[in-house]
């Protein structure tokens, strides 16, 4: 039966490669994507549209047709810059609140 042995100094350095390991995995946490609600933004989208219009009438005020406004109120694509920008003027809403659902400060 082989004995292992280990210095001080290796000890010194696996404790030092442990901590290493330790701050990449938060680190990593920190900056993994954040999830996108996709539902979320649809029914605020859809939410912004109201009852008065039907998707054709706000899609040609936003500029875009109707089939891509259906796939943004159903969450199978995510609105544009530009799109969120119209969004805002239309509604008076905020970007961060149709994104996300809550108002920045």
């Amino acid at each position: 039966m082989k004995t292992l042995r280990v210095s001080a100094g290796d000890l010194a350095s696996y404790s030092l490669y442990d901590k290493y390991i330790t701050y990449v995995k938060i680190r990593q946490e920190k900056i993994s994507e954040p999830k996108v609600d996709r539902k979320g933004i649809a029914r605020r989208i859809r939410e912004i549209r109201g009852f008065d219009l039907n998707q054709g009438q706000f899609a040609r005020r936003l500029g875009l047709s109707q089939a891509q406004l259906s796939k943004y109120e159903h969450g199978q694509n995510l609105p544009t810059v530009e799109i969120l920008l119209k969004l805002q003027a239309f509604s008076g809403r905020s970007i961060d609140w149709i994104l996300t659902g809550t108002e920045s400060n």
